[in-house]
């Protein structure tokens, strides 16, 4: 997602599903919401158009509603013109209906990036876009910009949809230097669903509304400037995703109190706009794991989704502590158990999780707290 301004704005708008997520009405909500804050977006940095870099939908063939919906969100931002780029998941290929439609009943401020044909934004500013064909590309979709022929002193905009080569250990094919190579003033990416920036000149500014565990960040859009021809382009991230998807590491030791650790950790602000996983790591005292679990139900209600990952913290059990669930008899042969196999580093990682997890709840259960 990206803009550029003030005279122009590129907004990339993904619409990718996650399953956890979409059991969330308000999320669902505040990627419906994406369009309006992309186009206010756009409103606050002076610009006109805004550029969809592919995947506005998530699949080639979206329900009549979704589409509707999307369609008459932007026609309610004239005068502000949307273009829209064929990317992966709604190419040209598999979405050939998906776009008679969306030229058929398109309003007149939204316009389908249906070629490769270059188009005037303004006057002094060409787009060279680069439609994806099918969803597997085994090609650099920006090959051709190069040759694009514009007029003398008109800024070359491209936009396109892919993978960068060897950019985070993807298979992609756009080589970081295509700017340079096509003589771009910028090239707008889209498909890296995070914000990068691959040069002064390329970037991807991720999906407006994130949409999986793995960016640690609200979505933004770019605001580009273009001073002049050749000229250094001015970024500036806005902000337009209402949740955070955020992955939380706390430290823990024998002699930490879990629950304070947690309490020192967590946000304390805009908690029902966040999607949470925490993760505790190190190790603790079998007692302490009880309080930790009870400290994390009694803050999970607050946030939008909120999953505790156990898989990194180790129980340290004491003699004491199976004492304390029985002395002898059925129950302490099954903790004596339970601890042996989750100690036991020939068995499978997860199959350890299991036992230590049965046998917190086996102490929780005798010393009847909720574990």
């Amino acid at each position: 997602m990206s803009e550029l301004g003030p005279d122009l704005c590129f907004a990339l708008f993904t619409a990718q599903t996650f399953t956890l997520a979409a059991a969330l009405p308000t999320w669902r909500e505040a990627r419906h919401q994406a369009i309006p804050r992309l186009a206010a977006a756009a409103r606050t940095a002076g610009a006109a158009h805004i550029l969809l870099a592919g995947d506005t939908f998530d699949t080639a063939t979206p329900s009549p509603g979704v589409l509707r919906h999307a369609l008459q969100a932007m026609a309610a931002e004239a005068p502000q013109t949307w273009w829209l780029l064929p990317g992966n998941h709604d190419n040209l290929a598999e979405g050939e209906a998906l776009w008679d439609r969306i030229e058929a009943d398109a309003p007149p401020n939204v316009r389908v990036l249906r070629d490769g044909a270059p188009g005037a934004l303004e006057a002094g500013a060409m787009l060279l876009p680069a439609p994806v064909e099918r969803r597997a590309m085994g090609y650099d979709p920006t090959a051709s910009l190069g040759a694009v022929a514009t007029p003398p002193g008109t800024l070359r905009i491209g936009l396109a949809h892919g993978g960068v080569t060897d950019f985070d250990g993807s298979a992609g094919h756009i080589p970081p230097d295509r700017a340079k190579r096509a003589a771009l003033d910028y090239l707008a990416l889209g498909d890296w669903h995070g914000r990068r920036a691959i040069g002064p000149r390329t970037q991807y500014s991720g999906s407006p509304e994130q949409d999986r565990f793995r960016h640690g960040r609200r979505g933004v859009c770019l605001s580009v400037a273009l001073p002049g021809v050749g000229a250094a382009p001015e970024v500036v991230e806005i902000e337009t995703g209402a949740f955070l998807w955020q992955d939380l590491d706390i430290a823990l030791r024998p002699e930490t109190d879990p629950a304070a650790a947690l309490t020192r950790a967590l946000p304390r602000e805009r908690r029902r706009e966040t999607l949470l996983r925490v993760r505790p790591v190190g190790w603790m005292r079998l007692a302490a794991s009880i309080e930790l679990s009870a400290a994390l139900a009694a803050e999970a209600p607050d946030f939008a989704y909120f999953e505790p990952r156990m898989d990194a913290i180790a129980t340290e059990v004491e003699a004491g502590d199976l004492d304390a669930i029985d002395r002898a008899g059925a129950l302490r042969h099954a903790a004596a158990q339970l601890h042996e196999e989750a100690a036991d580093q020939s068995r499978a990682a997860a199959d350890r999780a299991v036992a230590a997890a049965a046998l917190r709840r086996l102490y929780a259960y005798v010393q009847e707290v909720d574990g």
